[in-house]
């Protein structure tokens, strides 16, 4: 078993289930993951790729 597995006593917080404590830890453990940068130009490059027309080829005259 891992160090990140222990349960922590100062973790608990009064009245919470453990259900809500592994819902909280979750969440916190989600929040702390290194996510994508929002916006900038990769985002733009992504975005005008796309031709409005593509996904429906059918729709063309």
């Amino acid at each position: 078993m891992s160090d990140e597995d222990t349960p922590n006593p100062a973790d608990d917080i009064p009245g919470e289930t453990p259900v809500q404590k592994a819902l909280r830890l979750k969440n916190a453990r989600l929040d702390a993951r290194a996510k994508p940068p929002r916006g900038g130009r990769f985002q733009r490059e992504q975005a005008a790729r796309i031709a409005a027309g593509k996904s429906k080829p059918w729709m063309t005259r």
